[in-house]
């Protein structure tokens, strides 16, 4: 049976919250996440098709392949009516702005997951990127376009050699992760962090005190102090980083902040 997302009921998320996750690091998403008892939320060996357009943050629209058979999935499923056979189609007519459609492929790269028209209608419908464990066709069409899509790589073989669409809107696994729909994802240009949905607003604030704080930690260790007593921080490390926020939070002070503490 298929779902779609508005027959799960979810939480509504902050307006700004997206916009806030997606301005933050995939190093302090994962680190804050295993904090909370998640220790692998990162969808190990996917890569951006376009570097330049790599970051997003969107509500997953998930889609479970299963392998195709060959008196099932033939060139006749692709019918300009929907059917049953062919529910990839129906995840590109459905998916809704601010998500993002994530596909179990079963991490098989035998043949694409997508190709460039389904991901230009899904541009027009809003969502905001494309993620699948497999691989995606039309890849310098897809590399040219201002949208975050993201693979194991590029093949031209059609889906329908390897992939059936068997499920839309169910858990499924992505790159070894589990992913449910509605759950937050975030790409940047290292990869793709998954978000339990209840989480995501705690882990916002969480992660952009970690972002900031760690840029400054960054600034003392590239001035040459070593590890210890810097990183993880002591709390004469966290009292030194308050003077700095409280002169300005100026980089070029950073240095003068640390001789006047000690």
């Amino acid at each position: 049976m298929t779902r779609h997302l508005s027959d799960h009921q979810l939480s509504p998320l902050a307006p700004n919250l997206l916009a806030r996750l997606k301005a933050i690091s995939s190093g302090s998403l994962t680190t804050e996440l295993f904090r909370r008892g998640l220790r692998q939320c990162f969808l190990v060996g996917l890569k951006p098709l376009n570097p330049d357009c790599a970051k997003f943050a969107g509500e997953a629209y998930t889609m479970r392949y299963i392998p195709a058979r060959e008196d099932i999935d033939t060139y006749d499923t692709l019918t300009p009516y929907p059917n049953d056979n062919n529910l990839q189609w129906e995840a590109v007519e459905h998916i809704g702005p601010d998500q993002v459609l994530v596909i179990d492929s079963r991490n098989d790269l035998s043949s694409a997951s997508a190709g460039n028209i389904l991901v230009t209608r899904m541009m027009k419908r809003g969502a905001v990127g494309l993620v699948t464990d497999g691989g995606l066709r039309d890849g310098l069409e897809i590399a040219g376009m201002a949208f975050p899509a993201y693979a194991r790589g590029v093949v031209a073989s059609t889906r329908l050699s390897t992939h059936h669409a068997a499920d839309l809107n169910v858990p499924i696994s992505c790159a070894g992760v589990a992913v449910y729909p509605g759950d937050i994802l975030v790409g940047d240009g290292d990869g793709i962090t998954v978000i339990p949905r209840g989480m995501a607003a705690d882990l916002a604030d969480a992660c952009e005190k970690r972002d900031q704080f760690e840029a400054y930690v960054a600034l003392r260790i590239e001035a040459g102090e070593g590890l210890y007593g810097v990183y993880p921080p002591t709390p004469q490390t966290r009292a030194d980083y308050e003077a700095w926020k409280q002169a300005g939070s100026d980089p070029a002070k950073a240095h003068t902040i640390r001789a006047e503490a000690v």
